[in-house]
């Protein structure tokens, strides 16, 4: 089906006009349930009325005299027996008929001072029903009173011709809404189908419909758009990465290929080819540790190593490091610190995370503090717990890092210019920043101890401290 038959058929299957239908359904159940309980309530109030008519009338006949009683059965005499009560007669005590409009004692009827419902049976009409009440009176009879339900026949008669009538009118009123409402939703969607479809066929760069997001479709699509955002941010990285990886692959790949071929082409003794084989193999190390590095990097974005998590001390972990670095430093004339701050609780140094990933964490700041750092230099790594945080600290002496870059080292290949002499990949940090990621920890970059002309650089990473009394 095409876009132009979706837009003209497809409006009735929209959630906007099912919605609408449901909605159409809840008013008429809502109408039928208001006229229903209408229709009880006019019942009730009508039955209690004839009901007190008929119990007040009977009072008032009771304290007649036999003479005085008969006469105004036979005569209606009094306004409310000729106008309110409909029918009225005067029985012996053995049901006979003495005295008005009443003939024959209504089937059914008992003497217990109780308003009855009856349907009558006449033989030249239409069955109906009356409410009747029969009380003793002096001179051992029986009055029988009855009231009519004409005025809640009529009532309902009335009602029910305007309730049908009611519910046409508002069932279209809400179904044109619906189809409203359902075109515009309709027309809002085929919008968005186009920028998809425009997406779909390569333009990235093409974006939904969002307005303000006031609404939950303006919402969705915002929602969309960051998602499309974060894919082409992706899409760069990976093409960027993949541009960096083959530049840096090419370079030593091109030594070892230029070398094999110039020890190919002419004869040469055997230290000269043991040399050649030499390079080869560091060069090719060069590429296997760039491959390396980003399997690992990889590895570890996709939260694969949660699992391993378990409870770290902080402060033991740095001691462990940095004697671990220690003779590495003094060999190269540097002068490697540690610096933990002691904390009231036992825990308090404490964080939920992979050691051996924190270990290395605290490893590649340390390799690029003491390669970049020169002799007779300073690095400190230090842990100082806060409110609920660790703040972990590696600073050094060394060239620095310039403010403009301190963003984009964090990046794939990313080498300054004050580094390209030392050798590296430009993966380290980028894998210290998918670890600390994985960790929930911001790294923040910042100058270091060193003096004005050398200020070095700092990596500060906060840490949240755990609570578990027995640290891993």
């Amino acid at each position: 089906m095409s876009l132009t038959d979706t837009s003209r058929f497809g409006v009735f299957r929209t959630a906007t006009f099912r919605l609408t239908l449901a909605f159409v359904a809840a008013i008429i159940g809502g109408m039928v349930l208001q006229f229903v309980l209408l229709f009880v309530q006019m019942t009730h109030f009508e039955s209690e009325r004839s009901s007190g008519i008929l119990h007040r009338e009977a009072d008032v006949l009771v304290q007649e005299t036999p003479e005085r009683l008969e006469y105004q059965v036979r005569e209606r005499a009094s306004n409310e027996l000729r106008v309110v009560i409909n029918w009225v007669g005067l029985f012996d005590g053995h049901y006979h008929h003495i005295a008005g409009d009443l003939k024959a004692w209504p089937e059914g009827l008992t003497v217990d001072g109780k308003v009855h419902r009856l349907t009558l049976s006449p033989t030249d009409d239409a069955p109906y029903e009356m409410r009747f009440l029969a009380v003793k009176v002096p001179g051992g009879r029986i009055l029988v009173l009855a009231h009519s339900l004409h005025l809640l026949s009529e009532l309902h008669y009335m009602i029910r011709p305007g309730a049908l009538l009611s519910v046409f009118p508002v069932v279209m009123f809400a179904l044109l809404t619906g189809v409203v409402l359902s075109h515009r939703a309709l027309a809002r969607v085929k919008t968005m189908h186009e920028a998809i479809d425009r997406i779909m066929q390569g333009d990235v760069h093409e974006r939904l419909p969002a307005g303000r997001e006031r609404d939950e479709l303006e919402r969705l699509a915002g929602s969309v758009n960051r998602m499309l955002d974060r894919l082409e941010h992706l899409m760069d990285e990976i093409r960027d990465v993949g541009n960096d990886i083959a530049h840096d692959l090419r370079t030593p790949l091109s030594r070892v290929r230029a070398r094999l071929e110039r020890a190919t082409s002419s004869p040469h003794d055997a230290d000269y080819l043991n040399s050649v084989i030499e390079q080869a193999t560091q060069d090719l190390d060069q590429c296997f540790s760039v491959i390396t590095a980003l399997l690992r990097i990889g590895e570890i974005e996709n939260g694969r190593r949660r699992a391993g998590f378990a409870y770290v001390n902080l402060g033991d972990l740095v001691a462990d490091i940095v004697d671990l670095y220690e003779p590495i430093a003094e060999t190269n004339g540097l002068v490697l610190t540690s610096l933990v701050v002691a904390a009231p609780a036992s825990d308090a140094l404490v964080t939920f995370g992979d050691r051996d990933l924190l270990v290395e964490v605290l490893a590649n700041l340390l390799d690029n503090a003491m390669k970049f750092t020169p002799s007779d230099g300073h690095v400190t790594v230090s842990v100082t717990p806060g409110p609920g945080v660790i703040n972990l600290r590696v600073a050094d002496t060394g060239i620095g890092i310039p403010e403009a870059e301190r963003e984009a080292v964090l990046g794939r290949f990313y080498r300054s210019d004050k580094s390209r002499h030392v050798p590296g990949s430009g993966l380290g940090l980028s894998l210290v920043m998918a670890i600390l990621r994985l960790h929930g920890v911001e790294l923040a970059i910042a100058d270091g101890d060193g003096t004005a002309a050398t200020r070095g650089c700092a990596f500060e990473m906060i840490f949240q401290a755990s609570s578990s009394p027995e640290p891993a």
